[in-house]
């Protein structure tokens, strides 16, 4: 592994020349946006850099992912999976760089840019040193991270089958962690996350005389007042949910009681006990008080993500990468999850192994000021993305020779 380390971090002019390359990629990307399963430019961008190298190759036939397999020189029968997403987000950039989006109200707020360059950067390293792996890496890129469900459909897809990876791992940027410092913890890493969708009907009539309709209003209020209580009764705090209801839409005019009322909103757990019991619980509740008030709720539940579940091992062996890149300080584990999801848990779900932060605070900043994920200001210390390659150069390295021990 230490001669892997030394061809990613001991930055003489080849390895800037590399950096260089993975920069330059990330900014193209970065300039040129696509959202949802279908990526085509992304992909087009991705296997130009990729042009040349000893890879086979397996497209998604419902998405424009697809995998990129290295079949190393002393195969042992090991294989492992390095994953990066492609997809954007639609919101409109401001951050003002030289790069930034040509595409309208599309933005790689989320560090997908990143991921894919960082991916295609450990791919050249890896492919360099193809004689030397003891196994196979396939390295996995996906459309469709950003609510598509995109890994869910290139396991469908059949590319995860052959060969079968034995582990999977990958890294998701934090704009305001510390530069460089990879952050995880085993288990829960992340939450599932359903959408929820809420129809309270009613009887619509005159403002002036409520009593002549059935007003689907105040069941609707009454319901979102009861979740909030449902979640902080009922749920137990070692095992949360957060039920945030973020949409509620009804009514035309200041003198008509309408309807119906839509509410929309997601659930967020970390355990399938808690998410079952969460959503008997809401539907109970939500159509219990409509018929209460004489009205009907109607609960249509979309299945999100699942949970994004760390194995301990394949956990162990990022930190030990971790610390052997930059020492104790290089890792940090994480006291509690995260209550946001990612679809790399569909990947989790068919194979042990592992998803870590690595922070990409802009220099100079304390990590706390640098815009989240998902905003329309969100930036990256671009250097940082060379101990990413590192990463993953150095983990794919370490399962092929020694697997989990």
């Amino acid at each position: 592994m230490d001669s892997t380390l030394d061809l990613i971090t001991d930055w003489g002019a080849a390895g800037e020349a590399e950096l260089a390359d993975v920069v330059e990629l990330r900014r193209a990307i970065h300039a040129d946006p696509e959202i949802g399963l279908h990526c085509p430019r992304t992909t087009g961008k991705i296997k130009a850099a990729l042009a040349g190298l000893p890879l086979d190759y397996r497209d998604s036939t419902s998405t424009t992912g697809f995998v990129a397999i290295l079949r190393g020189g002393r195969d042992n029968g090991r294989t492992v999976l390095l994953r990066g997403d492609m997809d954007a987000l639609p919101m409109q950039e401001e951050t003002g760089l030289d790069f930034a989006s040509q595409v309208p109200g599309a933005m790689h707020a989320c560090g997908h840019d990143a991921h894919s360059a960082m991916l295609v950067g450990a791919a050249r390293a890896l492919c360099a040193r193809r004689e030397s792996l003891s196994g196979s890496v396939v390295f996995m890129f996906q459309p469709g991270e950003e609510g598509y469900h995109g890994a869910r459909f290139m396991i469908e897809d059949g590319l995860l089958d052959e060969p079968r990876p034995e582990a999977a791992f990958a890294l998701h940027i934090m704009p305001n962690a510390p530069a460089g410092m990879i952050c995880s913890r085993p288990g829960a890493l992340l939450a599932s996350t359903d959408a929820l969708n809420i129809t309270i009907r009613g009887k619509g009539g005159h403002a002036a005389m409520p009593h002549d309709g059935i007003d689907p209003i105040p069941a609707a209020c009454e319901i979102v007042t009861a979740l909030s209580t449902f979640v902080a009764r009922q749920i137990p705090v070692t095992d949360p949910a957060v039920l945030s209801i973020t949409q509620i839409n009804a009514g035309s005019a200041y003198n008509i009681v309408p309807d119906e009322v839509k509410l929309k909103g997601t659930l967020r757990t970390l355990s399938g006990e808690t998410r079952s019991k969460a959503r008997e619980g809401l539907t109970r509740i939500a159509e219990l008080i409509a018929l209460a008030h004489g009205c009907t709720a109607e609960v249509v539940i979309d299945d999100g993500y699942p949970v994004t579940m760390n194995d301990p091992r394949a956990l162990a062996l990022m930190r030990g990468v971790a610390e052997k890149l930059g020492g104790d300080s290089a890792w940090r584990t994480m006291a509690a999850p995260i209550m946001g999801g990612e679809d790399f848990s569909y990947v989790l779900r068919e194979i042990p192994g592992a998803m870590s932060f690595i922070g990409v605070a802009r220099a100079g900043t304390e990590p706390g000021a640098n815009p989240p994920l998902h905003n329309t200001k969100m930036t990256i210390e671009e250097e940082v993305m060379a101990r990413g390659v590192a990463m993953h150069c150095a983990v794919a390295e370490q399962f092929l020779d020694n697997g989990f021990d």
